[in-house]
């Protein structure tokens, strides 16, 4: 493992040498220049360590001068002041300046001095790898949304949504986003973000399932110290993370009836009050909401608002699943094989015609979710008959489900509410309403066809839910979610 790189700057040879010493004993590589100019010359030939410790006082450019310099060039670099002397305008110009902290010498050898300097090492080397992934993630969402717009672009399907980003991303107005799971409502969002004015400002995300309703509401809106048991500390919600951004409520279906009511009040009003507080906090926040429920039928069911759907819905894009978008499939299958051959560093030669006939006939059930984890899989394994294999068999059960589907023209009363709507396995489950469209055939076809997979395969690892997502292609969360909608018990 490399360790962290330390760069001492300082014109006392005898002081940097104990620094040297003090951080070899403590796990850091470190390296020592003499002056400012020193550490400024290495680092534009690339050499740029994780951590600067800069003396103040040097001969020539001296230490504030110094930082002043290197963080121009180098923004996000830690630097930590050191000086013999507290000395408080010095302080304040150097935070200013970009400094992390700002450290007497030591002088104690295992005194608190050492103590001081060791904790604001240890920061700013958590701030380095915080910041580095980051700016990792940033990448890496960039180049997805990149990639996103390119196939929407070559998508007939997608064109219009596109189209429509563009259209609605400058206004402020809230957009419900309504799919499947997987695929890619995130993406829709922060493209809408990316295009507004608010572009500058955080793209928050909430998975409103995540979370039980007594936390989810301290997640949005925060809470105050002790404003219940755990309450230790006020914490500061998403809302205010958000503020002159846009906030992303996904899966809003799951949102409970008594916290729909107070999101409705900050649509209507642009304030919220924290739990355990009686003070009001204005934000100025856009809303994007994603859903794969049902929100019409949940209204009539009296288990979401009415009042509030409407504020959601000024504008609703409905992004297709990917058994919709075939023209994406081979597109998309190309970028995740070429993304993940080069991150796990994994020869990739294309796809084969074999291949990408058996990836156009799946079904994908998972959408662009499940594709990306099979090729990421694919990536890294490199197992083309095996794959070829397991996406053909079960590319053929969905077809025998589909054949098998029920004639329709039959209408059979809905099961109530609080019944599971599963297919029927032979098992003693209920039976889904026979369809009444071919759509909804294939739809019910589709369902079945991931019933049959999950089931084997929860029984495979012995009903280790964690263990089976990877199995199945898709995330813990959505497997959670397909074992509730279909009524999935254990055996």
């Amino acid at each position: 493992m490399k360790h962290p790189v330390v760069a001492i700057a300082d014109d006392d040879l005898s002081f940097a040498n104990y620094l040297k010493t003090f951080l070899a004993s403590r796990g850091y590589d470190s390296r020592i220049y003499g002056h400012g100019e020193e550490l400024l010359a290495a680092a534009r030939h690339g050499d740029v360590p994780d951590v600067v410790l800069l003396d103040v006082m040097m001969p020539g450019m001296d230490g504030l001068a110094t930082l002043k310099n290197l963080k121009a060039a180098h923004p996000i670099i830690q630097v930590i002041m050191l000086s013999g002397r507290e000395n408080a305008p010095t302080i304040v110009e150097a935070i200013n300046l970009g400094a992390v902290n700002y450290v007497v010498k030591p002088d104690d050898p295992q005194g608190l001095g050492e103590i001081a300097l060791e904790a604001a090492i240890k920061q700013a080397v958590e701030n380095t790898k915080l910041v580095s992934e980051v700016t990792e993630l940033r990448r890496q969402v960039n180049d997805d949304q990149t990639a996103a717009f390119f196939f929407w672009e070559k998508s007939e399907t997608m064109r219009n949504i596109a189209r429509m980003i563009e259209r609605v991303a400058d206004s402020d107005v809230t957009v419900l986003l309504r799919g499947e799971s997987g695929v890619g409502k995130e993406l829709v969002a922060r493209a809408i973000h990316e295009r507004s004015v608010r572009r500058a400002k955080p793209f928050v995300k909430v998975n409103c399932a995540a979370l039980p309703d007594d936390l989810l509401e301290s997640e949005l809106f925060g809470h105050e110290k002790g404003a219940f048991t755990g309450a230790a500390t006020t914490r500061v919600g998403k809302f205010e993370y958000a503020d002159s951004g846009t906030l992303m409520l996904d899966e809003i279906g799951e949102m409970k009836a008594g916290l729909q009511g107070k999101l409705l009040h900050v649509l209507q009003d642009n304030e919220f009050t924290k739990l355990g507080s009686n003070k009001r906090v204005n934000v100025d926040v856009r809303i994007i909401a994603a859903t794969n429920r049902d929100l019409e039928g949940m209204m009539k069911r009296s288990e979401f608002r009415e009042d509030l759907y409407y504020r959601l819905r000024v504008i609703e894009i409905v992004v297709p699943p990917l058994r919709d978008r075939k023209d994406e499939i081979q597109r998309l299958a190309e970028f995740f094989i070429g993304k993940y051959s080069t991150k796990y560093n994994r020869p990739h030669s294309g796809l084969s015609p074999a291949l990408r006939e058996a990836l156009q006939g799946y079904g994908w059930p998972g959408n662009i979710r499940e594709l990306e984890n099979v090729m990421k899989r694919f990536a890294i394994l490199q197992d083309e008959p095996a794959l070829i294999g397991e996406l053909r068999a079960t590319s053929a059960r969905q077809q025998e489900s589909i054949a098998a589907a029920p004639v329709v023209g039959t209408v059979v009363p809905e099961p109530a509410p609080e019944e599971p709507v599963v297919a029927s396995n032979g098992n003693g489950h209920s039976a889904p309403s026979r369809p009444q469209s071919l759509a909804d055939a294939a739809r019910q076809a589709v369902l079945q066809a991931e019933r049959d997979l999950i089931i084997p395969t929860l029984r495979k690892v012995q009903w280790n839910r964690r263990k089976a997502a990877p199995l199945l292609g898709i995330s813990y969360k959505t497997l959670l979610n397909k074992i509730k909608e279909y009524g999935i018990v254990q055996e």
